[in-house]
């Protein structure tokens, strides 16, 4: 049993669409195939895996030094001890070797991203769907129903409040109970004018999120924080730069109401730092860590035992990114929901043919590994790369 290659291929998202601070037209992500030489039900095991969106496509990184550092190592080494199945554990050691401490960068997301590949072919190898298998090492039950909400509401030319209501009002019409726009890319006043025709198409339909993308200063926060009182919002995400902890622990002064953050933290290091200077409070706020961007699960795990270090329950997560792979963890690790975009950064996006969001939930398919397969025009993708 043995990983025999890891493949990659940069995939244009090229979307005219914007948030407070970055553009999609040029954005990239990384396609990975991790192949073993393990056949189930007559066909090899390739494990899959991508970044999520907002990080370009990692190619470089991977073919420099994280592919070769697992093809060259010792096969039986990155088995578990009952050698009955690859260690994902093992093959991230294998791809850090010689990789200094701190410096997380995008060496975070192309770490991530064939560490969600390897994951998959696991899970495959196992015959198993990975929120059960995440379930069973853990000794927890598996929660197949996982909440989520739908991210949307961005920037794009000729879009006015018009079409952003019904782009919301298409999300309630599908069954999600929360809904998300970007905020910071417009003037204040302007925002304003957005959050009141939003509210008002939804109604008590369904909550408004709001995520700022990182985009304030401390004032431009506080002076966003003072509007938002005004309404009844689920969240107010990502206000100032990811690494300002101390803007953020200030926010908890001028606004009560929850708060989210995380997705630009790649490492358990940095979620300990927001833990201890942030301000961050258990009790309402949200924590937005995406394993995808974050040197993949093996790091999370390590980020979940912060977490309890901390006093704060899993169920606070609901991670960036809207993938399969946090559909799992969440699921098979009892966090608080994730992610989704119903109709953005396809085919990437969204959740196996024929699952349906019920009163602002999934129930996930028990289909083996990840459960990409379930995705016609995504796995059509995938198995073009190594199949």
């Amino acid at each position: 049993m043995r990983i025999v290659d890891i493949l990659e291929v940069t995939k244009p998202i090229a979307s005219p669409i914007r948030n407070a601070y970055i553009d999609f037209s040029k954005m990239t992500a990384s396609l990975v195939a991790v192949v073993t030489d393990v056949e189930r039900d007559g066909r090899r095991v390739v494990g899959y895996g991508f970044n999520s969106n907002g990080r370009y496509g990692q190619g470089g990184l991977i073919r420099e030094r994280f592919r070769d550092r697992v093809l060259e190592a010792d096969p039986k080494s990155l088995l578990t001890e009952a050698d009955d199945n690859i260690d994902p554990g093992k093959v991230w050691a294998a791809m850090m070797t010689n990789e200094k401490p701190g410096g997380h960068g995008e060496r975070s997301v192309a770490v991530g991203t064939i560490d969600m590949a390897v994951w998959d072919a696991v899970a495959k190898i196992a015959g198993k769907p990975l929120f059960r298998m995440l379930a069973e090492m853990k000794g927890i039950e598996a929660d197949p129903r996982v909440f989520v909400y739908a991210a949307g509401g961005y920037y794009y030319p000729g879009k006015d409040d018009t079409a952003l209501r019904a782009e919301m009002r298409s999300y309630v019409d599908r069954g999600y109970t929360v809904v998300k726009m970007k905020i910071g890319g417009a003037p204040l006043d302007e925002d304003r004018r957005r959050i009141e025709a939003v509210l008002d198409e939804i109604g008590n339909d369904a909550q408004l999120a709001v995520d700022a993308n990182g985009r304030f200063d401390l004032e431009t926060a506080i002076a966003y924080a003072k509007m938002l009182r005004d309404y009844p919002i689920f969240w107010y995400e990502e206000i100032g730069d990811p690494l300002d902890y101390a803007l953020q622990a200030a926010m908890s002064e001028f606004y009560p109401a929850p708060m989210a953050t995380g997705e630009n933290l790649f490492s358990h290091q940095d979620a300990r730092n927001l833990l201890r200077h942030g301000g961050m409070r258990p009790d309402r706020d949200w924590l937005q860590f995406d394993c995808a961007l974050s040197y993949g699960l093996v790091e999370y795990l390590r980020t979940l035992d912060v977490l309890e270090q901390f006093g704060w329950s899993p169920r606070r997560c609901i991670p960036h990114g809207g993938h399969q792979m946090s559909l799992n963890i969440a699921a098979g690790l009892g966090l608080g929901g994730n992610e989704s975009y119903p109709d953005l950064f396809q085919p990437y996006g969204g959740f196996p043919d024929g699952v349906e969001v019920i009163d602002g939930h999934i129930t996930m398919p028990d289909l083996p590994g990840i459960g990409f397969e379930g995705k016609s025009d995504l796995i059509q993708e995938m198995r073009a790369l190594a199949e």
